[in-house]
């Protein structure tokens, strides 16, 4: 009597050129981030004035000056990777089947997307891309980076399920070691807020030398964003304690060691970056770099806890895709 295997519904793969598409999209939502700090470090978020989302009242520029070109650069490239995002969740959507992970956060990437969008234009239809600081424009500039993170996060996540090869399916899954993943997840989201708010001081308060700059945090006459200028260092001590406990609980399993030591490598780069920062006074290359390597630091440590923390329910079949 001859009997026919059938393989479990979770072992589906996606279309190849699918998976490539997501991590592209993932890749081309880093550089548009960074291409965001450089708008606020060269100080062009008022390059187009309180237009949105034309620049300026143009579609086309005129006789367009550098900050203006810098922040409509920003305004396309924000664009494209919103479109890029609608149709990852629609390509998503069509080559998956139902309860893929996948699917959920494709739609989060979207929303979170549209999220960022509006947040952009409240901030320049409000005019807080000029002038000194107020509560109101730190709050929406911190409300705007956290969501860019959660975006990275969205759009790593769909590459991520759409990758796997096990452990992709709702109802196929467990979760495990939470206690790892989310405090360095909530850890290093901090972090990145704080750091971005530091950096919209160094805009608004530039520091002619290290001990002037040192003295202005110190200084009870000065602005207040200067004085909790001193948190985002804090904090990044602070988060590197619990990125230590995630990559503790990663380690323990041979399948995450690399991505775990890739953390720590991230992690001492990105405390080399942020002291060289404050040495040479933020200039704009330095940041730059700062914030494009805390957004691979990012993605590496949410895709290093999505692989510590979700994995398949049934024990025959293998935890990672690797």
């Amino acid at each position: 009597m001859s009997t026919t295997s059938t393989a479990p519904s979770n072992t589906r793969q996606t279309p190849r050129k699918l998976r490539i598409y997501a991590w592209i999209v993932t890749v081309y939502t880093v550089l548009v981030i960074v291409w965001g700090g450089a708008v606020t470090a060269t100080g062009s978020g008022n390059g187009c004035g309180d237009h949105w989302p034309l620049c300026d009242g143009q579609v086309i520029l005129t006789h367009p000056h550098l900050k203006m070109m810098i922040e409509y650069a920003h305004r396309l490239s924000s664009g494209v990777v919103l479109f890029a995002i609608l149709g990852l969740l629609v390509w998503t959507w069509l080559a998956t089947p139902r309860r893929h992970i996948a699917r959920i956060f494709a739609v989060a990437g979207l929303i979170v997307g549209i999220n960022r969008a509006l947040l952009r234009a409240a901030i320049v239809l409000l005019r807080l891309t000029t002038g000194g600081i107020t509560l109101e424009r730190v709050s929406y500039f911190a409300l705007h980076f956290t969501n860019t993170f959660l975006l990275l996060a969205a759009v790593a996540g769909t590459a991520h399920f759409l990758s796997r090869k096990s452990g992709y399916m709702r109802g196929q899954i467990r979760f495990r070691s939470l206690g790892f993943g989310l405090p360095g997840l909530l850890a290093l989201l901090v972090v990145a807020v704080s750091g971005s708010v530091a950096e919209l001081g160094d805009m608004v308060y530039p520091s002619s030398n290290l001990r002037a700059a040192i003295a202005a945090d110190f200084s009870s006459h000065g602005s207040w964003l200067i004085r909790l200028r001193w948190l985002h260092p804090a904090f990044a001590l602070l988060a590197g304690i619990f990125l230590l406990w995630l990559v503790y609980g990663a380690v323990k399993n041979p399948k995450l060691r690399a991505p775990g030591f890739a953390v720590l490598a991230l992690l001492g780069l990105q405390y080399s970056l942020g002291i060289t920062d404050v040495l040479l006074l933020a200039p704009t290359w330095i940041q730059l770099t700062h914030l494009f390597v805390a957004d691979v630091l990012w993605t590496t440590v949410f895709l290093l806890a999505l692989r510590l923390c979700i994995v398949p329910a049934s024990p025959a079949l293998p935890e990672f895709a690797g």
